[in-house]
């Protein structure tokens, strides 16, 4: 199973990265596990600066972007 994080404060861009990640594992048919963080005080334990950021087990992915889901399918597959 993998774990997908989401950081943001919950920003249109924030909700459209956590919707095309979603869509991106659904489509590969992964079993996933998505949390949504907005912790400002976490995301530096990230290293992360900007949002919306996805992390995948534990490793950063993107960061400041919504990637499209043809994109967000090979971050997931990496």
């Amino acid at each position: 199973m993998k774990k997908l994080q989401i950081l943001g404060t919950g920003c249109a861009k924030c909700n459209a990265l956590t919707e095309t990640v979603e869509n991106a594992a659904n489509e590969l048919g992964f079993e996933y596990q998505i949390e949504k963080i907005s912790d400002v005080m976490r995301f530096a334990d990230f290293g992360v600066m900007i949002t919306p950021a996805l992390v995948v087990d534990g490793q950063v992915k993107l960061a400041g972007k919504v990637p499209t889901v043809e994109e967000a399918k090979a971050l997931l597959q990496s």
